[in-house]
């Protein structure tokens, strides 16, 4: 039976954080069949989680966290279960009523950026704008105030080519906040940039918390821990307490090793780093 996660306030976290549920998330379940056989994606997952919090879903690949977040971004269908933001049933929407949810609730940002290669980074944030009916004069003052915001004002007429990784992910960052979403989704959003180049990603992440903007980021990463109000973790599409995640990812002590030769050098065995992965009073 799934343990219900009903997170407690963090006295550090933005003063409109509420304890009531924000994203109420009962027995969801996630089946695909390849074949002849069923991928169970996700197991029977319950969640609650308040507004204004910043949540960090640990997991190994395939261990079911990104299929949360697109069921929880209106993405993706899930077999079973219930999801509601914002006290909207997601099961209720059809695809038209979905599209409004995305465009008026979540900011959603890719590892992989998705930005449009023939437009320049300005463009590529008032795009989604492009279906509110709002005029070009307009979409286009909005997305050059968001990409001063990120720190990228004097790229707005560069292509997604002539950025770097990190500039990309900005600019998708920017493209995310065009509605002022309440809800913010990053899938791996460090996963393709270099360690202080992610790190600068995060720390960006967590100023949009303390905006007032409800964020969850799905991830690997340890060191996006450090940012979140809660962590939680998943293996096998189910939600995990720390102490068994660790159980079952981290790399268990070297009892004992054959001494290196001469001719053979051999790294000095040891254990894994260990992860502290705990909740962060932030």
């Amino acid at each position: 039976m799934s343990t219900v996660l009903s997170f407690s306030s963090n006295p550090a976290a933005p003063t409109r954080m509420q304890t009531q549920a924000f994203i109420h998330i009962r027995q969801l379940r996630k089946i695909y069949q390849m074949g002849n056989t069923k991928v169970h994606a996700l197991a029977g997952v319950d969640l609650d989680v308040p507004p204004g919090s910043f949540t960090v879903l640990m997991g190994p690949s395939g261990s079911g966290k990104s299929t949360l977040l697109y069921l929880l971004g209106g993405l993706d269908r899930p077999t079973s279960g219930r999801i509601e933001v914002a006290g909207q049933d997601l099961n209720a929407m059809d695809e038209n009523a979905l599209a409004v949810y995305r465009r008026k609730t979540l900011g959603f940002i890719f590892q992989q950026f998705n930005l449009v290669a023939t437009m320049s980074a300005l463009e590529n944030v008032a795009f989604p704008l492009r279906f509110s009916g709002i005029a070009g004069r307009e979409r286009h003052q909005r997305a050059a105030r968001l990409l001063q915001q990120v720190g990228l004002e004097k790229f707005a007429r560069h292509r997604p080519t002539e950025m770097s990784g990190g500039q990309q992910q900005r600019v998708a960052i920017a493209r995310a906040l065009i509605h002022d979403p309440p809800i913010i989704l990053a899938d791996e959003p460090t996963g393709n940039l270099d360690t202080s180049t992610g790190y600068a990603i995060m720390q960006l992440l967590s100023e949009l918390h303390h905006s007032g903007r409800t964020v969850m980021v799905v991830t690997h990463d340890p060191r996006m821990a450090r940012f979140a109000t809660h962590n939680l973790y998943i293996l096998d599409g189910k939600l995990v307490s720390h102490e068994e995640y660790e159980r079952a990812t981290i790399t268990p002590t070297i009892e004992s090793a054959p001494a290196p030769t001469p001719s053979t050098p051999t790294a000095a065995p040891g254990a894994a780093p260990k992860l502290n992965l705990e909740e962060n009073p932030l």
